[in-house]
């Protein structure tokens, strides 16, 4: 089994939900297999805030997890139409892998939350492709061959899974969601492995 790294961020759990469904997606694919990681809190004062291991879901991401799988799907909640600070931070900290070219010729997809249906998906999700470009990943969005795309009342994006909180911080996914980050999921998966028999 190959494995696909899905690294996430989430503060209030739609962005762990979307992961898990990403990760199915990555698991539907004969001789592809999710790994899923997670990233810490961090502190505005630079303080540790998270202990080593969390107390539940992923475990946390090191650069050894970007260097042994085959593909990426990157997911954060909307911040300002941006990603979060931790994974940014996490990000800001991969130099060794961009040194090496660890990530370059590999396949890459992003996903987020956002509590409004105008909060900043698609800027979030482009800002969360710009470092992946820079490391010289492969971009991977959703076509409109997905007819859930076309049918989403809520989230739902060519540039990668999405789902619309609210208000309320409403972790349930509609159906719609659930399914195009299930489709994001599997078509990295048929993508990583074609590129890595290359």
């Amino acid at each position: 089994m190959q494995e696909v790294l899905v690294l996430y961020y989430s503060h209030r759990g739609s962005v762990r939900a979307l992961a898990e469904l990403v990760a199915r997606g990555i698991d539907s694919v004969p001789g592809a297999a999710a790994r899923l990681r997670t990233v810490p809190r961090i502190s505005t004062v630079c303080e540790a805030t998270e202990a080593d291991i969390p107390d539940s879901g992923a475990p946390y991401a090191e650069a050894q997890d970007l260097e042994e799988c085959i593909g990426l799907a990157l997911g954060s909640p909307t911040r300002f139409g941006n990603m979060a600070a931790p994974m940014k931070y996490f990000l800001d900290g991969t130099a060794g892998p961009w040194l090496s070219g660890a990530l370059a010729g590999k396949p890459a997809s992003v996903f987020t939350s956002s509590a409004s249906q105008h909060g900043g998906q698609e800027s979030t999700l482009l800002s969360m492709m710009t470092p992946l470009l820079h490391h010289g990943m492969l971009i991977l969005g959703l076509p409109f061959s997905e007819p859930d795309l076309t049918r989403t009342q809520s989230g739902g994006s060519p540039y990668g899974a999405t789902h619309v909180a609210g208000n309320e911080n409403n972790t349930s996914l509609t159906d719609e969601e659930k399914r195009l980050a299930v489709a994001l999921g599997k078509r990295l998966a048929e993508t990583a492995l074609k590129l890595s028999t290359r």
